[in-house]
C-alpha cells in the first residue's frame, strides 16, 4: 500500500498512522521525522535543513521535495508507505506523482480524517489546557484550522477527480475510527 494520510489539526493522524502502517506492515512517514533524521545524519540535505528548524521556520518546497525523494529511495519503503504531512502544496503533489512515476509506483489512496470543527476546535482547547500550553488560544486554534482549510482543499479536490480520496469520519475512539479506516480503503480495494 502507498497511501497519504491527511486532515486537520486533532483529527488524530498521528494516531491512525502508526496504527495503519502496523497494520499494513509499511513505515509510517512523517515529514518532520524525515528533517529530523537528514539533521541528525548531518547530510547535505540535513546541513540545509537545520538552521531553518532551528528558526521554527518552514522548509521550502525544493527541499522538502529533495527529502522526501531521498526517504522513498529506502529498501523499507518498497512494500508500501504512509506519507503524513506531505504532499501540502500543489507542486509537492506534482514532485510527488513524478518520484512515483520514476520508480513505476502510484499511489493506492488519499485517506482524509474529516471532522467537525468545532468539536475539533474544543478537543484542542482541551488538550491544550491539560498539556499548560498557553500559545493553544481557540483562536490560534481556529486560524490553525481555517489555514489547512485554506491550503489543502485543493490538494483533496485533485485527489478526488484522480480517484484516490478516501474520505473517513475522524471522531470517535482511536478503535472505532481504526475500523472506519480499514473498512473504506478495504471496500475500495
Amino acid at each position: 500500500m502507498r497511501l497519504l494520510i491527511m486532515g486537520p489539526p486533532g483529527a488524530g493522524k498521528g494516531t491512525q498512522s502508526k496504527r495503519i502502517a502496523e497494520h499494513y506492515g509499511i513505515p509510517a512517514i512523517s515529514t518532520g521525522d524525515a528533517f529530523r533524521a537528514e539533521v541528525q545524519a548531518e547530510t547535505s540535505l540535513g546541513r540545509q535543513v537545520k538552521p531553518i528548524l532551528d528558526a521554527g521556520g518552514y522548509v521550502d518546497d525544493e527541499l522538502t521535495n529533495q527529502i522526501v525523494a531521498h526517504r522513498l529511495e529506502q529498501p523499507d519503503v518498497d512494500p508500501g508507505f504512509l506519507l503524513d504531512g506531505y504532499p501540502r502544496t500543489m507542486p509537492q503533489v506534482a514532485a510527488l506523482d513524478q518520484m512515483l512515476n520514476d520508480h513505476g509506483r502510484a499511489l493506492d489512496a488519499v485517506l482524509a480524517l474529516e471532522a467537525d470543527l468545532d468539536e475539533l476546535v474544543a478537543r484542542l482547547t482541551k488538550r491544550a489546557e491539560i498539556e499548560g500550553r498557553s500559545d493553544d488560544s481557540e483562536e490560534a486554534i481556529r486560524i490553525r484550522q481555517q489555514k489547512y482549510i485554506d491550503e489543502t482543499a485543493p490538494l483533496l479536490e485533485g485527489y478526488a477527480e484522480r480517484g484516490l480520496l478516501v474520505t473517513v469520519n475522524g471522531l470517535g475512539t482511536m478503535d472505532e475510527v481504526s475500523e472506519r479506516i480499514f473498512k473504506a480503503l478495504a471496500d475500495r480495494g
